[in-house]
């Protein structure tokens, strides 16, 4: 129907309504009719009226989050501020506005494995669940094509809450540059050595070599690997790359270079951090679920007091 009215709009002072109103499924006075209603407001029906106050702020979610989130996703978002709007309406004027959020593509392997390498065990055993901040991180990195070459990323995720604490954009997929993530990591969460704190990851040849353990070990890690190529035992990882593919890389690109690479992750880390929905730990983003696990150690201490 909008999109009837807006060719009228556009063909009348051609063709004039009726000619027009012959061609297509509209009659005249339903035209006239939405033409008043504009015109004024007051004689806008009470779901227009709902669906002329809803739109901007849809389209407002919509744009301030990366233009990636789905009906689902903006509508949490809009709870969260307050709105009293039901899904189906998001659902419904996204339609009508044309926006529709992101769909994650196919994994692709990254993973190239040494067999001679001695490998530490897997302590994860798939369970990508932990009961506080700094129990178990999980790495990984991806590539990335760009007119220079191809980029590669790493990241280290805290799996408590998903909040990336570690990454690094590099030209080559060398050890090096993983392990730059895994600086980054320690440098901000700073974990107590020896605490018990999990690192894992794949079987690839960075992570598995001897200047990597050697780090965890000095840092009082305790190493972690899964299968070859297997996607699941590094599941978590592999999520949040496929996330970081699908929202940024295939979304924004082509890329010209590793610079414009690294400003774009920068971005999106910081938004996925402190306010991307995570259905996984309650619609909130990463940063908050943390804030409130330590807002309730503080809380029996206040009580205490």
């Amino acid at each position: 129907m909008e999109a009837m009215i807006a060719f009228i709009d556009d063909h009348r002072a051609s063709y004039g309504i009726e000619p027009i109103c012959e061609v297509l499924p509209i009659v005249p006075s339903t035209y006239r009719l939405h033409v008043a209603r504009r015109r004024e407001p007051e004689r806008m029906s009470a779901r227009a009226k709902r669906d002329a106050r809803y739109m901007p702020e849809i389209k407002r979610v919509f744009d301030d989050n990366f233009q990636v989130y789905g009906a689902r996703k903006v509508w949490r978002q809009m709870l969260r501020e307050g709105f009293d709007v039901a899904r189906c309406t998001v659902e419904r004027l996204m339609r009508k506005m044309g926006l529709q959020g992101v769909i994650r593509g196919k994994r692709v392997r990254t993973t190239v494995s040494d067999k001679a390498a001695v490998c530490p065990l897997d302590h994860v055993n798939r369970q990508f669940k932990a009961p506080r901040p700094n129990v178990l991180w999980v790495s990984d990195f991806t590539y990335v094509a760009s007119w220079t070459g191809f980029v590669y990323v790493a990241f280290v995720v805290d799996a408590y809450a998903r909040r990336i604490v570690g990454w690094r954009v590099s030209r080559s997929a060398h050890a090096g540059f993983v392990l730059d993530a895994l600086e980054q990591a320690l440098h901000e969460r700073r974990p107590v050595s020896g605490g018990g704190l999990v690192h894992h990851s794949d079987r690839g040849v960075q992570y598995v070599s001897i200047k990597y353990t050697e780090r965890l070990a000095e840092a009082g890690l305790v190493p972690s690997v899964g299968s070859v190529g297997d996607s699941y035992d590094n599941a978590l990882a592999e999520t949040i790359n496929g996330l970081y593919k699908a929202e940024v890389i295939h979304r924004r690109g082509p890329w010209r270079s590793l610079e414009a690479v690294e400003y774009a992750t920068l971005e999106w880390v910081d938004w996925f951090n402190n306010r991307r929905l995570l259905e996984p730990i309650g619609n909130v983003p990463p940063a908050e679920a943390e804030a409130r696990y330590y807002a309730g150690l503080e809380e029996p201490a206040k009580l205490a007091a």
